[in-house]
């Protein structure tokens, strides 16, 4: 998700709302009128708790109304005319389309073929050849040939992770250093067609080539399981990375030990996340992780997987592992077992809607439409093109300009397809169908073409068919140009505008001070007796900071941390409420841990400068930008509120 779906907080959701004729004008901007099934349709998905009282309206209607006058605004700039933004929009109406195009009954099966295979997971390593989407016959071929080439190496004795990773092997480069091999995963997990041949695959089975976007695949399945259930973990990490050196993946080893240990001896898990973990994702919500296992799309590498689903009970956590990542404690919060499917069913629904399986459904769909829409086809129209196309065809060379293509193909809902959308149809498919029969050629094109043109009908008649689509299509519509205009006259301009900046950072100077700060070495220790022991080896000028550290960790990487710099007292927790001195300070107690400082010079309330108060004076520049602007359009577009109407809802 981007940006910009962040600043508007589109939810994409459908929320039902049933007004039947009656749908009052709640607001209207520029005559364009805005209903009370739309107002609250937004109203609902940007409060977890709605209320209906005059003053929660009249707040959120505020909000609503600045909202709709920069959209206003950008429809008034042409904005919605910019080709970058027009194709963006009709790529996500082609995604929010697909849960409408499909046929339900079959869907149903699909769903179901879902749920078995989220009681079961498959093993698999694959070998890929990569293509691209508009790959020509010769490379589509030359790809597919060469992996029939790799199956039948492996089939006739050859290990399929030495093909895989071996010269001229799989395109994938994790390959080199797994073989191929991808682990247990289950529905959802992987592309469809890809899962496809994973679960229809016996083990030790190598499948036909299969195409998915990507390029062509074979896959093995090697192994098959009861699916492990859903989990949620914490962890504590401390991190190596891949091309960490020896000595530091034995630092990483003590370092991971040595909390084992403290856990061992009953220090508190999250106190230990956010005194030593290295995963700045999850140290600061007590290591927790996003929940993985069947059915969700999280996947984690398979000893993190293995070490927390090993796990019997919520609380119980793991001996230090090692990932690529570096060295793990896994704790178990949660586990949760595969759902009843009557649990399960509307999740999967949704997920079967979104997914390109569904895409297998659209073929009856289409039929049903043809009955819908009263569909005919006009043969002589048809005809025409197999009786006039040659070989020029198959070399994009055959010239349609010169024929008047008026004649009806076929007709549905009282609207004429002519010869002349089928041969705009054609001219981008003679590739596609080079290795077939002029015949065979046109008759697969004209299929593909009455499919895509009725389904691009029936997406043209989503909005007045579906009222939650059409709220969805305008939501986005809506996002997509507010988040360019925000960028064009606030957030950009702001950081462009040097000169504009400064100036609004010299009248507004108040705003930017420092408050009372330390310029102080700060020592850390997690023992009293190991700050005592700093505490007296500062007593010496002479003994540096590195000194200190080494010699109070030794083979530990837990007992002391130092730092330097300036720090704000209030708002560094463990500063307020101490008395400090310029010198050495004695070691002093907060939130289970020990400091000393020695304190440089103590600074007192101060005017910053602009490089110090940049990042806040471009925040509250981008504010005013904005305040400014909002004052100008209020004037230019004229906004309108019925408020009996607004009032009225919730009644």
């Amino acid at each position: 998700m981007t940006l910009r779906y962040l600043a508007v907080t589109i939810i994409i959701a459908t929320c039902t709302l049933s007004f039947g004729q009656n749908d009052p004008v709640i607001m209207s901007i520029n005559d364009k009128e805005i209903t009370k099934s739309e107002f609250l349709q937004i109203y609902l998905k940007n409060n977890s708790d709605p209320k209906y009282d005059k003053v929660s309206l009249d707040e959120y209607m505020e909000l609503f109304k600045r909202f709709k006058l920069k959209v206003a605004e950008a429809e008034a700039l042409k904005y919605d005319t910019i080709p970058k933004l027009k194709n963006e929009l009709a790529g996500y109406r082609k995604q929010l389309a697909l849960p409408y195009l499909i046929d339900s009954i079959q869907n149903k099966s699909l769903i179901a073929q879902a749920y078995e295979r989220t009681k079961t997971e498959r093993r698999a390593s694959h070998i890929l050849i990569t293509l691209k989407k508009d790959a020509s016959p010769e490379d589509t071929l030359s790809a597919y040939n060469r992996l029939i080439e790799m199956k039948n190496r492996i089939e006739g004795g050859e290990d399929f992770a030495m093909v895989a990773s071996g010269s001229r092997g799989s395109d994938d480069p994790s390959a080199a250093s797994n073989g191929g091999d991808l682990g247990f995963f289950n529905a959802f997990q992987m592309l469809y067609p890809f899962e496809e041949a994973a679960y229809t695959t016996a083990v030790g089975e190598i499948s036909d080539p299969v195409r998915t976007k990507y390029g062509y695949h074979i896959v093995k399945v090697t192994d098959k399981r009861l699916a492990r259930g859903t989990i949620e973990t914490a962890h504590i990490m401390v991190a190596t990375g891949s091309k960490a050196t020896e000595q530091k993946i034995i630092d990483a080893e003590t370092k991971i030990s040595e909390i084992y240990a403290l856990l061992e001896k009953g220090e508190n898990f999250e106190e230990m996340v956010i005194k030593f973990s290295d995963d700045p994702s999850s140290n600061k919500k007590d290591g927790k992780l996003p929940t993985f296992g069947t059915g969700t799309t999280t996947r984690m590498v398979p000893a993190f997987e293995d070490a927390a689903f090993s796990l019997k009970n919520d609380g119980d956590y793991s001996k230090p592992i090692r990932t690529d990542y570096g060295y793990h404690i896994v704790k178990r919060i949660s586990w949760e077992n595969v759902l009843p499917f009557n649990e399960m069913e509307k999740e999967l629904e949704s997920k079967v809607a979104k997914d390109v399986r569904s895409k297998t459904t659209q073929n009856s769909f289409v039929e049903k439409l043809k009955k819908e829409y009263n569909f005919k086809l006009k043969k002589s129209g048809l005809a025409w093109f197999k009786d006039n196309l040659d070989s020029t065809f198959f070399k994009g060379k055959f010239d349609f300009n010169q024929y008047k293509l008026d004649q009806e193909v076929f007709s549905m809902d009282g609207k004429k397809f002519t010869q002349k959308e089928f041969a705009d149809h054609l001219i981008f498919q003679y590739r596609a169908y080079a290795r077939k029969s002029l015949s065979e050629a046109i008759d697969l094109s004209y299929q593909d073409w009455v499919k895509k043109a009725i389904l691009e009908y029936e997406e043209s008649k989503l909005p007045s068919k579906f009222p939650a689509y059409k709220a969805l299509i305008t939501e986005y519509h809506d996002g997509i140009l507010l988040y360019e205009i925000m960028s064009d006259i606030v957030w950009n301009k702001a950081m462009r505008d040097t000169s504009g900046l400064e100036n609004y950072f010299e009248s507004n100077k108040k705003k930017y001070t420092w408050g009372k700060r330390v310029d102080a070495d700060i020592y850390e220790c997690y023992a009293e007796s190991d700050a005592k022991k700093a505490y007296e080896m500062l007593k010496n000028d002479t003994i540096t900071s590195e000194l200190v550290v080494e010699e109070i960790n030794g083979k530990s990487e837990l007992k002391i941390r130092h730092r330097k710099g300036k720090f704000e007292i209030d708002k560094t927790s463990y500063l307020k409420n101490v008395n400090l001195e310029e010198g050495l300070n004695s070691p002093f107690k907060v939130d289970n841990k020990y400091f000393v400082l020695n304190v440089n010079e103590i600074l007192e309330p101060g005017q910053k400068k602009f490089s110090e108060s940049k990042g806040a004076a471009t925040s509250d520049y981008q504010s005013y930008l904005e305040e400014e602007w909002l004052k100008k359009l209020s004037k230019k577009h004229v906004i309108k509120v019925y408020t009996e109407e607004l009032y009225s809802i919730g009644q």
